[in-house]
């Protein structure tokens, strides 16, 4: 069994009622449940958001929930929304969309569809164990390349050199781009920030395959952890920029909703001695709560340690010659698959 980013199952916001298990009788790490997957009856795949702090406004997203089991992940609240809980239920309960491709298809040859850059893992990661089997993501992909409508994607996933090819060929258009998230270089704390997402070895890994292959890749440094992963910024910037990335950007810990409980419970189980500076840094660039949900401030923070780690961030980025953002993508190469033999009919 892959081990949890979380032992508990806190309360739904949205339900008046739920079940409390007395801790005498509460299961032990090896007795957590295992993952489940569960079909997601979904009739439309293609989400759309307004928000400035978001570098999309189309998004699809094959599954909900992620098995990755990163403890601060601010998608957790998401699966409240179905009834479930932030915490286990979330890592656990896996919803799988497998009409998303044909739905996706739908979509594209809509003469209502204007072109634009669709964000895959725009909430939950889109290349998490389940990918493998259901492969699910690669057939949304074929449909992008057989469309040549751009695609942008953001993994912890190894998973995403088996695509380089569909990618590849979005890329030839200048229609794809891909950000591998490297949280730390450290296999150890990997473990326990991400417990089911890929070893930083094999992220790096995938930077340089996607490279080698013609597909544009980028870093994405986040959450940024103070006192647990920001130190690492300089050594992180380096040995992506190594591995052939050609640009960074970075996101500070955000705790939205029940995430900020569960992200204090797993300091008390993994770094019980540095939770006080943990949650004191936190604070400090969140007005003085855990989480501030203004655009514009959420991403990045506010106050002396925020300037700070942005200023360590820009300097890295900059000895190391890594942009702070990608490629514009086109939709010039933009086409409807039969629609030039349509007048023939």
């Amino acid at each position: 069994m892959r081990p949890r980013g979380t032992l508990s199952n806190p309360p739904n916001r949205f339900e008046r009622q739920h079940v409390e298990i007395d801790p005498a009788f509460a299961p032990s790490e090896a007795e957590l449940p295992g993952v489940e997957l569960i079909r997601d009856p979904s009739r439309s795949v293609v989400a759309t958001n307004s928000s400035p702090d978001v570098g999309f406004d189309a998004s699809v997203n094959p599954y909900r929930g992620c098995s990755h089991a990163c403890p601060y992940c601010f998608a957790r609240p998401f699966h409240e929304y179905l009834g479930y809980s932030a915490g286990l239920d979330f890592e656990t309960k896996i919803l799988f969309k497998p009409e998303a491709p044909e739905l996706l298809r739908r979509k594209l040859a809509s003469p209502r569809w204007q072109p634009k850059t669709v964000a895959l893992s725009g909430v939950t990661d889109c290349y998490q164990p389940a990918e493998q089997g259901l492969r699910i993501t690669r057939g949304c992909l074929a449909v992008l390349a057989e469309f040549r409508n751009p695609a942008a994607i953001v993994t912890k996933g190894w998973l995403v050199t088996r695509d380089a090819d569909i990618l590849a060929e979005l890329a030839a258009h200048e229609a794809a781009a891909v950000l591998v998230s490297v949280t730390t270089l450290d296999r150890d704390l990997q473990r326990v920030m991400e417990p089911g997402a890929s070893p930083p070895a094999k992220r790096l890994e995938a930077i340089e395959t996607l490279a080698r292959a013609g597909v544009p890749v980028g870093v994405l440094v986040a959450p940024v952890i103070p006192a647990i992963n920001d130190h690492e910024i300089p050594n992180i910037i380096a040995a992506v920029a190594s591995a052939g990335a050609g640009w960074a950007t970075k996101v500070m810990l955000r705790l939205p909703h029940g995430v900020a409980p569960l992200f204090t419970e797993w300091l008390d189980r993994h770094f019980p001695e540095r939770r006080k500076k943990v949650l004191s840094k936190i604070r400090s660039m969140r007005s003085g709560g855990l989480y501030d949900s203004r655009f514009g401030v959420r991403g990045v923070g506010e106050g002396v340690y925020a300037e700070h780690t942005q200023a360590l961030f820009d300097l890295a980025c900059r000895r190391h010659g890594l942009a702070s953002k990608g490629p514009e993508l086109s939709t010039t190469a933009f086409r409807r698959p039969g629609a030039d033999q349509l007048p023939l009919l």
